[in-house]
């Protein structure tokens, strides 16, 4: 009879004290929890440590080096990543503690639907819902990809589908989001106009038209109530910065 394979949750931090603890607890279930941290200023390092985490603590590169270097410190080679604002859901820990009783079979990963907190209710609509990403994977198959903003994970082989939710809550207050969004779409501009992307006006005047009316019409934004609006018109302002930010790089002015 052959032993079960391990499972690592990897968890990337910096400055996370008011939220790690509910993420670790979410993932006990788990054979290993290694957290990397980027030399957190609160207690975050403490609190983690003392719920059993090993951590390793290192200079912040970006969000796709950090995580893949967790991913490649991990003990085990199935690896569940989360960020330090998600939790696993009762039923979703039901699921992978199946999957990792049958030895993760058939799969060289599995997809789970990421559903946000926003001011106290959950958006179930629009762009936010079903967030569906690959966190539980082989990393012998796969690992994290894309640009240091925006990161996703990519395997090679089949991937499955689980139901139970990841859940996330990203959002401290409005301003926080407001704060946030500026900086990705600042990050994004870099990114894409370092890999030589240009636009025109008319990105910069459609595109984000286009994600509000995508989110808040066709994919029912509007059913979430105030919260799918004011969600709709921040994702719709982070567009038109990412956009405005590499039209103006492209004409040699300062960003």
């Amino acid at each position: 009879m052959t032993s079960r394979s391990g499972l690592s949750a990897c968890i990337i931090t910096y400055n996370e004290a008011d939220r790690i603890e509910a993420c670790l607890a979410s993932v006990r279930f788990c054979d290993e929890i290694l957290v990397v941290d980027s030399y957190s200023t609160d207690d975050t390092r403490a609190l983690a440590q003392k719920m059993g985490a090993r951590v390793i603590e290192r200079a912040w590169p970006g969000y796709r080096t950090q995580k893949q270097f967790a991913v490649d410190n991990a003990m085990y080679d199935w690896v569940l990543c989360l960020d330090a604002d998600e939790r696993v859901t009762p039923r979703l820990r039901q699921e992978i503690e199946a999957l990792r009783d049958a030895d993760f079979t058939g799969r060289a990963g599995w997809s789970v639907p990421r559903i946000t907190d926003y001011f106290g209710r959950f958006l179930r609509h629009g762009n936010a819902y079903p967030d569906r990403l690959i966190r539980l994977f082989d990393r012998r198959r796969g690992g994290w990809s894309g640009e240091e903003i925006h990161e996703n994970t990519r395997v090679q082989g089949p991937v499955g589908k689980l139901h139970g939710h990841l859940e996330h809550y990203s959002y401290r207050s409005l301003t926080d989001h407001h704060m946030r969004m500026q900086r990705y779409a600042d990050l994004m501009a870099q990114a894409l106009y370092q890999r030589g992307k240009r636009c025109g006006l008319a990105k910069v005047l459609i595109n984000p038209a286009w994600r509000f009316f995508r989110g808040y019409i066709l994919r029912l934004g509007i059913l979430d109530g105030w919260r799918g609006l004011v969600f709709g018109l921040i994702e719709a302002n982070y567009v038109r910065r990412k956009y405005l930010g590499l039209y103006i790089r492209g004409k040699g002015l300062p960003a």
